[in-house]
């Protein structure tokens, strides 16, 4: 008899205790973001700008040695830009103010390789400044993009030139007010102009900029700002320039392991679960196959069923998407490149549309209390959350309808100031009396800021969410599920297709590859898809391509780069005076790694 009074009297001390305790947040479990990292999470899509002497000259990378005088954009208009990307969802514009050509679009007195010295404006331009103006007007953010790496300058490789760039960075924090993200490319080091040298100049990447000194002076002027390297501090690359996470994205990353040119992409694209610092993915990429405007890509502009799905692939999948726009020759965002986007953003928001969770009666098996309950999840605020008590790691969430709903789409979220926590978990609905599991892939692994799942439409008078494993009690943000009518419930293809004359391969070295086409033919163009994959072998960076109607007798017809390919292997085009051919050859003069033999996916001519 005492002993059952004994457990009864600890029950009633005990129960206060446990009620008290279910009124506090789960303790953090960590690495955590910063506030100014969450601001940028929800942010969720923004614009990339990429304009500049390049743009004039048909390049991607210039070697720094374009002529000024061609640059003299004759309708430029950055209201038009900010127009654009506001109309297309996006919450602010990080501009290329200086490229790895060493080209500066604001007037800088540092070097004279700069807008002041161009016809535009006859030297009274501004481009940065324009555009920050434009960003405030349109309610947007604004970001810097500037390139460690300067092919113009004579200084580059000395310790002299740090100091020009630690210059220039200070310029462009201190005059144009408030910067959302600081933008600092991992590509560093190799050929260029370098003053009149034209020479090949190697840095120690991981030493030479002093990167600290960076993050310093950002924190210093811009201490909301997102600082982007390949390994942060604020945020990460993803590992490709195709504008997508893997379907396993943690936020953390081991940061002392990561550093510019850090070869291990697929790192990159799903993070470290062991991770010590909170790095989230940006996850970029191009609407056009280049970064900088060409003329002859204007037929390829992604469509928006195609952003569409980067879109599920990237902030669906716990990162950032950073859509680059080629502003043309003229200084305007291209007429089809703004149509796409704007469609894009009114497809995403329709498939999005109408959290049908919230018609339904919802439970779990385990809630913290009443300011933690189910109901926290379903009421669409970011800040309020589901929670389960301490040491339930792993709980069910079901949603019954009044009747059988259609659904084909479903979100998640996890409240991240917290930390990130669920490591696995499964959707099922309710087939007639029988539960079956929902056919989405891998998906079902990390969830973090946002998981966007894709499913063939089911009608079900039921649906759960079984939390099977998370490093800590559960912070559920939000959960939802849509029916987007006539949405595809497989991704999109983006890859490129270039349609081309028929060929055969005729010979192949270590170096090169010749097409014999049958007969004699006018060709124009070339076309070279490397192939693709984790170690980037057999890349090739610098070409040369030799055509004729004697195999014994070819001529040079375009010599050039590839640039950044070992970063963005796509479809590269080279374009020539059209020629009588038979025979064409792709010639590797230099391959992203020495002793290599030169690699394809895909060749064309056309």
């Amino acid at each position: 008899m005492k002993k059952h009074l004994f457990f009864l009297l600890s029950l009633l001390c005990f129960a206060p205790a446990m009620a008290q305790r279910n009124h506090l947040a789960p303790a953090p479990v960590g690495p955590l973001p910063t506030p100014a990292q969450v601001a940028w999470q929800q942010m969720e899509t923004y614009a990339f700008i990429h304009f500049g002497l390049n743009t004039f000259n048909d390049r991607e990378w210039g070697y720094g040695d374009s002529d000024l005088q061609t640059f003299n954009p004759t309708r430029l208009d950055c209201r038009q830009w900010a127009r654009v990307v506001r109309q297309a969802g996006m919450k602010g514009i990080i501009l290329t103010a200086k490229h790895h050509d060493g080209f500066c679009l604001w007037p800088t007195m540092l070097t004279d390789y700069c807008i002041r010295n161009t016809p535009y404006k006859d030297g009274q331009g501004d481009i940065v400044g324009e555009l920050a103006q434009a960003c405030r007007e349109e309610g947007l953010k604004l970001g810097i993009y500037l390139s460690p790496w300067d092919r113009n300058q004579a200084s580059y490789g000395d310790a002299s030139y740090v100091e020009y760039f630690y210059a220039q960075l200070t310029e462009l924090l201190t005059r144009y007010g408030d910067l959302f993200e600081v933008w600092f490319d991992g590509a560093n080091g190799g050929d260029g102009y370098y003053g009149g040298a034209k020479e090949t100049r190697r840095i120690d990447r991981r030493t030479y900029y002093n990167f600290p000194r960076a993050w310093e002076l950002v924190s210093k002027y811009q201490p909301q700002a997102i600082i982007f390297s390949d390994g942060g501090p604020g945020c990460r690359w993803v590992g490709n320039e195709d504008g997508y996470a893997f379907a396993t994205n943690w936020s953390l990353l081991r940061a002392e392991e990561v550093y510019p040119g850090y070869p291990r992409y697929w790192e990159l694209q799903q993070g470290h679960a062991d991770g010590n610092k909170w790095i989230p993915a940006e996850c970029n990429v191009s609407i056009r196959p280049g970064w900088f405007y060409h003329e002859q890509e204007d037929g390829r502009v992604k469509t928006a069923e195609q952003l569409t799905d980067l879109y599920y692939r990237s902030v669906g999948h716990n990162g950032t998407f950073l859509v680059n726009f080629p502003v043309d020759r003229e200084g305007l965002i291209h007429p089809t490149d703004s149509a796409n986007a704007v469609d894009f953003h009114r497809q995403v928001a329709q498939e999005l549309r109408g959290n049908l969770l919230r018609k339904a009666r919802c439970k779990a098996t385990d809630e913290r209390g009443e300011r933690f309950s189910v109901e926290k999840a379903l009421d669409g605020q970011f800040d309020t959350y589901w929670a389960t008590s301490d040491n339930t790691t792993a709980a069910v969430l079901t949603c019954r309808f009044d009747a059988p709903t259609q659904l084909n789409r479903m979100m998640l979220q996890e409240y991240i100031p917290l930390g990130q926590r669920v490591e696995q978990f499964a959707v099922e609905y309710l087939d007639g009396r029988e539960w079956r599991t929902l056919d989405v892939g891998e998906e079902t692994t990390t969830i973090g800021y946002k998981r966007l799942l894709r499913f063939g439409t089911i009608a079900t008078q039921a649906i759960r969410v079984r939390f099977e494993k998370a490093r800590g009690p559960l912070c559920i943000s939000e959960v939802a599920a849509y029916y987007a009518p006539n949405a595809k419930t497989h991704p999109a293809v983006t890859a490129e297709t270039v349609k081309g004359k028929d060929f055969t391969v005729v010979e192949r070295t270590a170096n090169s590859v010749t097409l014999d086409l049958g007969t004699k033919q006018q060709a124009k163009a070339f076309f070279y898809q490397p192939e693709r994959n984790d170690q980037r072998k057999g890349l090739v960076s610098h070409y040369e391509i030799w055509a004729g109607t004697d195999l014994a007798a070819l001529k040079k017809v375009a010599q050039g780069e590839f640039s950044n390919i070992r970063n963005h292997p796509v479809m590269q085009s080279v374009y020539f005076t059209p020629t009588d051919v038979r025979y064409i050859q792709l010639r590797a003069t230099q391959i992203i790694e020495p002793g290599q033999p030169l690699s394809y996916e895909k060749l064309a001519v056309e």
